[in-house]
Parts: C-alpha cells; sequence; structure tokens
C-alpha cells in the first residue's frame, strides 16, 4: 500500500503534495497554506548546534560479552556473569573538524560507547590515544580555540597551532603520537580505543582500585601516511564513514578486547607519576592488562540524525561501582559533556531513545517537566519527595571510607618539568623498531610547521629537541628544506 502523505499534524495532504494555495493563476501565496508553512517552518529548523569538538562522527549499534571474571574488581551487574551480553552503541568522531570535515584529518579520534545495562546507561567516552594535550582542565577552551579557525581570517592557522602547544610543553607526549602515523588511522575499525583518564572500580566488598581501560582493535591497528591521508581528504573525505557502514553492512562485524590496567592507591604513592595526569601512561610491565569483555559492532543505525548526531555520551553517566578518579580534567568534564547535551538537545535529552536506559521508566521526581518531555511527566505522582520512606533506595558501596580529601580551597596550576619528556623519549625510542616510524613523525611535523612564523617553527625544534636532539635535528633539517631562511 502507498503511503499517504499527511502534514505534521498527521492530517492527509489532498491530491497534488507539491501545490500551493494561491490567489488566481499567477497571484501570491496564502498563509492559510498550512501544508507549506509547516514544511517551510520545519526546513529552517532542520539543523541543531553542532558539537564543538568531535562533530564529525560515525556510530554503530553492538554487543559487549564478559570473557573472564573481574568480580574481585568491580561489582557492576552487567559484568557479574561470564557470557553476559549487553547492548552497546559507539559513536567514533575526529575532535577539532567541523562535521564537514575530511575523516582523515590528523586528529585525536574519539571512541565513546555507551552500555544500556540493567542498572542505566554506562557511557565510556574515550580516544584512540592513551593520553592528552593537558592536564590542567581550565586549558582545554584555550587548547581546542587554537585547533580550530583563526578568529580574523577564518582559516585553520599553524602559528595558532604551534605556539599554543610549544608554550604548553606538557602536551609533548601527545604531539609524538598524534605526528606519528598513529594521528591518521586507517579506518575506524582499525584503531585502539584507550580510557586515558584514571577511573575508580570498587568490587562488592566496598574494596577499590584505580583502573585504566584498553579497547584492542581485533582487526589490528593500521595508520596512514601523511601524503595518503591528504590524499584521501580530497579523494573521499568520508572514507572513515563509509567503511565503517559497508563492513558492517556486509557482515564484516568490528570487534575490541576489552582490557583493564589495576593500581592500588598504595601504588600510586609510590608511582613516579602522578594518577591524575593525564599526560602519562601506565606501563604494562608495571600494570599488566587484564581481560575482561569483548565488544563487537553488528547493526547499522537506521537514520543518521536520530541515532548518530543525537547520540550523548558524558563521562557522568555511570553505573554502581564505578566512579571517577580526582583527575581534574576529568572532574570537568564530568559537568561540561551534560551541560553541552542539555544545550544541543534539550534538558530531556536522556528520553531520546538512542541516549534513553533500558531499565524501564526512569523514576526521577525531582526532574520534571522541561521541553520535548515525552515519557509521560511520571503522571500523576508527585513531582517532590516528602522523605525517603516511600522509595526504594538500592544500597552499593561508593566511596565510604575510601578516599579522604582535607584542606583549604587553593589555585593549582600543574607547571611541566623535564619528567614530562621521559615518556615521550621512550616513544621516539619504540618508533624506531618500526619501518620509516621515526621519518614519518620529523616529516609530518616539519610539513605542518613549515606553515608557522619563523619564530615559532624555532620554538618547535626546541620543544621536540627536549625529547630528542636527533628529532629536534631531523625536524630542522626538513623546516629548511620546506620554508628556507632568507
Amino acid at each position: 500500500m502507498a503511503p499517504v502523505y499527511t502534514n505534521s499534524n498527521g492530517c492527509p495532504i489532498p491530491g497534488d503534495p507539491f501545490a500551493t494555495q494561491r490567489i488566481g493563476k499567477h497571484g501570491p501565496l496564502l498563509l492559510q497554506d498550512f501544508n507549506l508553512i509547516d514544511s517551510l517552518a520545519h526546513f529552517d529548523r532542520e539543523r541543531i548546534p553542532e558539537r564543538v569538538v568531535h562533530a564529525k562522527g560515525s556510530g554503530a549499534y553492538g554487543v559487549f560479552e564478559v570473557t573472564d571474571d573481574i568480580s574481585d574488581i568491580c561489582g557492576s551487574a552487567f559484568l557479574d556473569t561470564v557470557g553476559k551480553k549487553t547492548k552497546i552503541f559507539t559513536r567514533f568522531s575526529t575532535v577539532g573538524g567541523e562535521s564537514g570535515s575530511a575523516d582523515s584529518a590528523r586528529d585525536p579520534r574519539g571512541f565513546a560507547t555507551k552500555f544500556y545495562t540493567e542498572e542505566g546507561n554506562l557511557d565510556l567516552v574515550y580516544n584512540n590515544t592513551p593520553v592528552f594535550f593537558i592536564r590542567d582542565p581550565s586549558k582545554f577552551p584555550h587548547f581546542i580555540h587554537t585547533q580550530k579557525r583563526n578568529p580574523e581570517t577564518h582559516l585553520k592557522d599553524a602559528d595558532m597551532f604551534w605556539d599554543y602547544l610549544t608554550t604548553n610543553q606538557e602536551s609533548i607526549h601527545q604531539v609524538m603520537i598524534l605526528f606519528s602515523d598513529r594521528g591518521t588511522p586507517a579506518s575506524y575499525r582499525e584503531m585502539n580505543g584507550y580510557s586515558g583518564h584514571t577511573y575508580k572500580w570498587s568490587n562488592k566488598k566496598g574494596e577499590w582500585h584505580y583502573v585504566q581501560v584498553h579497547m584492542i582493535s581485533d582487526q589490528g591497528v593500521k595508520t596512514l601516511n601523511n601524503e595518503e591521508a591528504g590524499q584521501l581528504a580530497g579523494s573521499n573525505p568520508d572514507f572513515a564513514q563509509e567503511d565503517l557502514f559497508k563492513n558492517i553492512a556486509a557482515g564484516n562485524n568490528p570487534s575490541w578486547t576489552l582490557y583493564v590496567q589495576t593500581m592500588t592507591q598504595e601504588q600510586a604513592k609510590n608511582a613516579p607519576f602522578s594518577v591524575f595526569d593525564l599526560t602519562k601512561v601506565w606501563p604494562h610491565a608495571d600494570y599488566p592488562l587484564r581481560r575482561f569483555g569483548k565488544m563487537t559492532l553488528n547493526e547499522n543505525p537506521k537514520n543518521y540524525f536520530a541515532e548518530v548526531e543525537q547520540a550523548a555520551f558524558s563521562p557522568a553517566h555511570t553505573v554502581p561501582f564505578m566512579e571517577p578518579s580526582a583527575d581534574p580534567v576529568l572532574q570537568s568534564r564530568l559537568f561540561s559533556y551534560s551541560d553541552t547535551h542539555r544545550h544541543r538537545l534539550g534538558t530531556n535529552y536522556t528520553q531520546i531513545p538512542v541516549n534513553c536506559p533500558v531499565t524501564g521508566a526512569v523514576f526521577n521526581p525531582h526532574m520534571r517537566d522541561g521541553a520535548m518531555n515525552v515519557n509521560g511527566n511520571l503522571g500523576a505522582h508527585p513531582n517532590y519527595m516528602a522523605s525517603d520512606k516511600p522509595i526504594e533506595f538500592k544500597q552499593f558501596s561508593l566511596q565510604e571510607e575510601q578516599e579522604v580529601w582535607e584542606g583549604a580551597a587553593c589555585p593549582f596550576h600543574w607547571k611541566y618539568t623535564d619528567d614530562d619528556f621521559k615518556q615521550p623519549a621512550a616513544l621516539w625510542n619504540v618508533l624506531k623498531r618500526y619501518p620509516n616510524q621515526q621519518e614519518h613523525l620529523a616529516h609530518n611535523v616539519a610539513v605542518h610547521a613549515c606553515n608557522a612564523r619563523p619564530e615559532i617553527q624555532d620554538r618547535v625544534v626546541e620543544y621536540f629537541s627536549k625529547v630528542s636532539t636527533d628529532l629536534g635535528d631531523r625536524i630542522k633539517k626538513e623546516l629548511l628544506e620546506l620554508s628556507p631562511r632568507k
């Protein structure tokens, strides 16, 4: 049966759906033509604000399966049985570009996964790199501004980019990764995901650990070199979206094996770096990976806007026995992510189907009304709590008798030191094991930094020379070849 076309009110549109009401044969249109006004008014409002970061992305549904018992580490219900499965939705993204930018941009990749658990939605909002550029949350807006467009020229600006990074030198570890070939993944399927931040997991006895999570691609990690990435930006800027969609449609479902690193509070006190430092990795030899699950993406969305563009992730969306640590950047994200969703999607963004928990009706009497409230608004139930007796509260361990914080409210700014160059130096030595990777890193930096002013190029060379004089010399040589000084 052919569909019946209607307006937004459900009224069938008679006859020719493209006909409009006008006076006479050639007269003006009529304001009473609701079908036309309805169509145009909705069209004018189709776009919503794009994400300030992670605007360009792709997503898919799938399943997480517990492969190993880690009940001694975490008491969350979705992990309580080997073989247990939980529905998931994952969104991959670039960070700095607009929604129409190229998938091949040299940029970290977002790797956010929503777990629809029986205890509510758990969002693991990760990246494809294990570290980040900053560790002071107040720097985040400034850093992101320098990765976007010059406010005067509205062009990407190498001066802005390198001026910021060479001034905030704790960024060096992430920049080393970004300007290696890992900065341009060959596909979303062929990259890993990392928590980056430290989190806290507790078991049902109240025992807790600091943790970091790794999602290791079962397809292996594959990358593009600088020239391959540039060519794809022109020939097929949406290649990663196309690759993910076509592979899942063909039944070639990508998967990742999940591991956790753990650290006790005592180990954290004795570690040579702060457990709350987002610019550092945990050495595997000291904190080995422990497998606990596998996630597989096996279903494409039916509608990109409804299910990918409106997907809303936040590290504040968590479940019992999983908590944030005192990592200052993570603490700021707990507010910022949900705040941007309320701005982009509305205060009731969790009622959008892709964001809605599977635990049934959300019983939260202090969250009522607001735009687009469609879940029944708790019907006739009072919109207040008179006491805690009529409502059942589930008991579980949070932070009882765990960390204890004492002291005045103090200003804090994490200054960089020579220690910030130790792990990048180790990474430079690791790259020696792989063909051409040291050469590619120096080349990729020089190709980008050659567009900056000479004095900033000098700072770039000095910045990387603190990692290795060999690396600094290689970059300096290529810069002179690409932009010779007069």
